[in-house]
């Protein structure tokens, strides 16, 4: 593995430091409230950053959404850049690439998913031509309310429907969340909706591998579900990283120049401590969200990558956002501090991602089915074996356990001793 950006990623992550270092101040967040900020959006889409994710990866992806996470920006950057320009990139048919990518490049579509998918949460009702009928309800979609198009998976099959916010049958209510992103319940009355790639009227089944684009087939060989979330949960894990690192870096800063018993904080061992456990956490995440990125974009499976990058970014997260607002003291309380939007933003994506626990229970039901569908296709070769040794009983022996019964060397006859 070699996590070193390439010049095409290190120049993104520079002009995107850049523009959410200007654009995304306190002072402007405070104006925001809890909405998009449009100003900022056109900024990054004019300077061609979501496009970009074509040629910069995942991993690309991953080192922009660290600068938006120090800075907090309000926009649906990690939501549209997934659930659209990677998930149409890759699992769309011709036409939706053609149809749809340009306007998700340019920001005149927005593009948000509602991952991940439950039972009975929403229902499909296939027909001719790849498209559907959908129904049911999602309590909560980020960035629903700035967004012109959705991602949804259906909760029984997890085939991925694509549908028009303002198509008939689809409502959007408001929905106040920790974070201010602009989330809405989605709920859906008998909705048309397009299925991304090849539609189920054609044949593909729940989790299978529809036919791709060339471009698409370097993604591994999960299905476009399972595919579209451990890219989700990777994104997000870069997401939070971000979200920590600038955490960190205001409490690092409060720290040392501010004084308690005639020296800075930063010099008690107990400050320093709780700094240094932050660090290691924030690196961990970083790191972990790296590795699933990278592993994608070689063509390789990310699903186990992805969780345990999810898991860092939910537990270890959780803990460094609560470390940085416990340094600023009495002020890390203040709803108007900056610190305070880190630890809004970091219990946020926490609860996004999910909890330690429930990853992790899904981490280890994928190790145990991966384990035995291992056992499963390792059989066959064996009970060949098996059969092989049942013939020959002789090659079965253990070369160390002497000759067999039968290729004993025959008895010599008796020497007499010579008189």
């Amino acid at each position: 593995m070699d996590f070193t950006p390439t010049p095409e990623q290190t120049a993104a992550r520079e002009l995107a430091a850049e523009i959410f270092g200007d654009l995304s101040t306190p002072e402007r967040l405070a104006d925001c409230g809890g909405g998009t900020d449009a100003e900022l959006w056109k900024a990054l889409c004019t300077a061609g950053l979501p496009g970009a994710v074509a040629e910069t990866g995942l991993l690309g992806l991953v080192l922009m959404l660290e600068e938006q996470g120090r800075t907090t920006a309000q926009v649906p950057f990690a939501a549209s850049c997934v659930y659209g320009l990677l998930a149409v990139g890759a699992h769309g048919s011709v036409d939706q690439r053609a149809r749809l990518l340009p306007a998700l490049r340019d920001g005149s579509a927005i593009a948000t998913g509602a991952f991940p998918a439950r039972p009975g949460g929403v229902r499909a009702v296939p027909s001719a031509g790849g498209t559907g009928r959908l129904t049911g309800s999602v309590p909560v979609v980020p960035w629903l309310r700035a967004a012109t198009h959705v991602l949804v998976p259906d909760g029984p099959t997890r085939t991925l429907w694509l549908l028009r916010t303002d198509a008939p049958g689809v409502r959007r209510d408001p929905v106040e969340i920790t974070a201010p992103w602009s989330a809405g319940r989605l709920t859906l009355d008998d909705a048309p909706a397009e299925c991304l790639g090849l539609g189920v009227a054609e044949g593909v089944g729940s989790d299978a591998v529809a036919p791709q684009p060339p471009a698409a087939r370097q993604y591994g060989p999960c299905g476009p579900y399972a595919d579209v979330l451990a890219t989700a949960r990777t994104a997000f894990a870069g997401l939070q990283a971000g979200v920590c690192a600038g955490s960190l870096a205001r409490a690092v800063s409060h720290t040392t120049t501010r004084e308690q018993f005639g020296r800075p904080l930063s010099t008690h061992q107990g400050v320093l401590l709780r700094a240094a456990d932050a660090y290691m956490d924030t690196e961990a995440i970083r790191l972990t969200a790296y590795e699933a990125a990278w592993r994608r974009d070689a063509g390789l499976d990310a699903g186990e990558q992805a969780l345990t990058a999810a898991w860092w970014a939910a537990e270890a997260g959780t803990r460094v956002v609560h470390t940085g607002q416990h340094l600023h003291g009495g002020i890390g309380a203040d709803l108007d501090h900056p610190v305070h939007r880190h630890f809004l933003w970091g219990r946020q994506l926490a609860a996004y991602l999910g909890s330690g626990a429930e990853v992790l229970e899904e981490l280890g039901q994928l190790l145990t089915s991966r384990e035995a569908r291992e056992v499963r296709e390792a059989r066959p070769s064996q009970d060949a074996r098996d059969a092989q040794d049942a013939r020959d009983p002789a090659d079965a022996r253990d070369p160390d356990d002497g000759p067999a019964p039968d290729d004993e060397p025959a008895p010599q006859p008796r020497q007499e001793a010579a008189s």
